[in-house]
């Protein structure tokens, strides 16, 4: 087990409400960024662990998509509010599981003793490359943050175990093609705006998924001797409404894990840990509860951690 503990927890979520049918989206205006995001979860998260900028010894920032191309979303919310105080800062991206594994590395530094207190964030602005043609892709996304105040713990808690596995047979199944080195900005034209949008087969997202998933999922949890009972709440990533569909094939019961794609879609990054702090608030998860973070990411990306609080 490596011994950390979060010490304190943030979040954001954009003022405004889209509906689509029975699902509720958030989406920022133009006015709001990335950065304004992770900033107002990082404020959240400092008064909640009674702690300043002063305090923190690096920041992971995770997310999908970056605020500029350089340079990194992290040394932008720096500029914010770190500003000369040469915190060492950087981007993590696995896509929708970019937390999950800068939790991952935060980890890894704290017990190696190099860092003391690690500020960890979900943030993403997803609406800024939705394509309204794609209406499955369009009506699932939302923006949003969260951020959490990692420490060494000396009690038993921590984290117990971890898995990532790619399966690049997925590469294409979700992407945005342009914007980078293979199709730079200066190449955009009306006629291949597609390239500069995101971009989700869904079919062959959810059949990459199925046929990943739960064997990644077996595995985890025979390598570590687990069993369902040992764990008090999974919280996987909104991927999709198809999400209650993989959880039952997986034979993880309703109740055993958090389903709130219908109240906020897909977060991108943000989603584990918005609702992982919205469980730590709303008291369903505290000191000494067990929890299974699961994300599913572009890639085809699986990311799993076992938390013991």
């Amino acid at each position: 087990m490596r011994r950390i503990k979060i010490i304190g927890y943030g979040t954001y979520l954009p003022e405004n409400k889209i509906m689509f049918d029975d699902q509720v989206r958030y989406r920022c205006g133009k006015d709001v960024s990335m950065i304004d995001m992770a900033e107002a979860a990082t404020k959240e998260a400092l008064v909640s662990a009674g702690l300043t900028m002063k305090d923190i010894d690096l920041i992971l920032y995770g997310g999908a998509v970056c605020a500029q191309l350089i340079p990194a979303s992290a040394t932008l919310l720096h500029e914010r509010l770190a500003k000369g105080l040469g915190i060492p800062a950087f981007d993590v991206n696995s896509s929708c599981s970019s937390f999950i594994t800068a939790l991952d590395i935060a980890s890894l530094y704290i017990e190696a003793g190099q860092y003391k207190n690690i500020l960890v964030i979900g943030c993403d602005k997803a609406s800024v490359g939705l394509n309204e043609e794609q209406k499955e892709s369009y009506e699932l996304f939302s923006d949003g943050a969260a951020a959490v105040i990692v420490t060494k713990s000396e009690l038993s808690q921590g984290v117990v175990a971890t898995l990532q596995k790619t399966y690049s047979e997925g590469a294409h199944a979700t992407e945005i093609r342009g914007g980078g080195s293979l199709k730079p900005s200066y190449e955009f034209k009306e006629e291949n705006l597609a390239d500069y949008l995101f971009d989700m087969k869904g079919r062959a997202a959810l059949f990459s998924m199925a046929r990943y998933l739960p064997g990644v999922f077996n595995s985890f949890m025979e390598e570590n001797h687990l069993s369902l009972d040992d764990i008090d709440l999974i919280i996987p990533h909104q991927a999709s409404k198809a999400l209650s569909m993989f959880m039952s094939r997986m034979n993880i019961p309703e109740g055993k894990y958090m389903d709130c794609v219908s109240q906020y879609g897909n977060m991108v990054s943000a989603s584990v840990p918005f609702l992982l702090c919205k469980a730590l608030k709303s008291g369903k998860i505290g000191e000494g509860s067990t929890v299974l973070l699961c994300g599913t990411a572009a890639g085809l990306t699986i990311n799993l951690m076992l938390l013991q609080l």
